[in-house]
């Protein structure tokens, strides 16, 4: 009997192609799982929770502030389990929790159950099954093509945000937000077996290298095999905390926007249902780019690459501030949506120059804290200064500053080699 469990536990399926593409297959189904309370999700649907419940705009935009802080604190605890343990436990756990944590978001009738179930989701969602988990694993699986890996990391939470958006929204217009976070929650348990069926550690468990490389290769022995980094050897150094908090900065920058997108253009006069495709184009299609940001640092220098789309960030915010009502609008909003997609995982595409694969789920989880902090601090803070500025151009003029302190944050970062 004990054969047999071991023989169920250990069952992998043979593909025809390097398995670590179906590791990143897979992850998109966790992506998918946590992707009904991410950021871009809430803020699509934030006008539809205030009209059921009557709360206002800052209210719904605080519980996803508080949301994404409690996630960032569990964030270091997170990147050091799956550095030490793996994957696979972890993610299924908390494909199963988030999914019950649906179920009771559903059935929430007062603000304390409101918010007490959407921070708990979000605490278990976004580490364990949107960035810190899958993109060490990526990290673990891919080598010379890391970056574009880590790209296609992101490339799922996207387009599982953008899958979820038009989902509760059409859902929510149907019948109710607290239909479709029912519909969702029951769906996410039987979305959760093939996370424990596929998800591995590392491609050595499986008798594989990093990139597919065979064992007897010259250039997979070239790969270096280094030791985990202890969590003051890494805060010691000074890239550590340039991309640190030039990831803040870009991060607060990009989600006080996004956060803001679909009421910038209701109150532009737009529907919700154009203003959240809208949203949801944009993101898609910047999910699209950002592998090929990825496969771009991967052969180039992924400081350069980080500056070029940071100024792309610059111009087009500064064109959502300039953009006439109409039409224009709509398509400036779907560009900005493309060119500021990457700057989500950009902090973690530059924390690859510096740090190896065996210490990058811990780098990612101590990182976590402050990129979180800044996606929660950003909702808000956006909210705020609309509020009390009347319309959005305080968020803007923000945030063309966020970008350019993190550009030279970043232009100042020096690669693991010269350390």
């Amino acid at each position: 009997m004990k054969n047999i469990a071991t023989n169920i536990y250990d069952w992998r399926p043979t593909t025809p192609f390097y398995y670590g593409w179906l590791i990143l297959s897979t992850a998109a189904i966790g992506a998918l799982i946590a992707g009904s309370v991410a950021q871009t999700v809430f803020g699509g649907i934030q006008d539809l929770i205030g009209q059921e419940t009557g709360w206002n705009r800052k209210t719904v935009a605080l519980a996803a502030t508080l949301g994404t802080w409690s996630s960032g604190l569990t964030m270091p605890f997170i990147g050091r389990l799956v550095d030490r343990f793996g994957p696979r436990w972890i993610m299924l756990i908390a494909a199963n929790m988030v999914g019950i944590g649906y179920i009771y978001l559903s059935n929430s009738n007062t603000l304390f159950e409101f918010f007490f179930a959407y921070i708990v989701i979000r605490a278990v969602a976004g580490p364990n099954l949107q960035n810190v988990v899958p993109r060490a694993v990526a990290v673990n699986f891919f080598s010379r093509r890391r970056n574009f890996a880590i790209g296609i990391t992101t490339l799922n939470r996207v387009i599982s945000e953008s899958i979820n958006i038009q989902a509760i929204t059409l859902l929510a217009t149907s019948y109710s937000w607290r239909i479709a976070y029912r519909i969702l929650g029951i769906a996410a348990i039987p979305l959760s077996v093939p996370i424990f069926l596929f998800i591995r550690h590392k491609p050595e468990d499986i008798g594989l290298l990093p990139d597919g490389e065979k064992q007897s290769s010259t250039e997979s022995k070239a790969i270096p095999q280094t030791t985990s980094l202890s969590v003051k050897k890494i805060i010691s150094l000074k890239s550590f905390w340039l991309i640190l908090i030039g990831e803040f900065v870009a991060v607060t920058a990009t989600s006080m926007i996004i956060f803001q997108i679909v009421p910038y253009l209701v109150d532009a006069g737009m529907t919700q249902t154009v203003a959240a495709a809208a949203l949801t184009i944009g993101n898609a299609l910047g999910g699209l780019s950002v592998p090929g940001w990825g496969y771009l640092t991967d052969r180039y220098t992924t400081k350069r690459l980080a500056i070029v789309i940071l100024t792309s960030a610059i111009t087009m915010t500064l064109l959502l501030l300039f953009a006439p009502e109409g039409n224009i609008q709509f398509i400036v909003v779907i560009a900005w949506g493309i060119v500021t997609a990457v700057i989500f995982v950009l902090g973690t595409m530059m924390l690859g120059t510096v740090f190896e694969r065996t210490s990058f789920g811990t780098v990612v989880g101590i990182t976590g804290p402050s990129r979180t902090a800044a996606m929660g601090l950003g909702p808000y803070v956006g909210a705020l200064a609309a509020s009390w500025y009347g319309d959005y151009t305080l968020i803007f003029i923000a945030a063309t500053i966020g970008y350019s302190l993190a550009i030279a944050l970043y232009s100042s970062v020096q690669p693991r080699n010269t350390l």
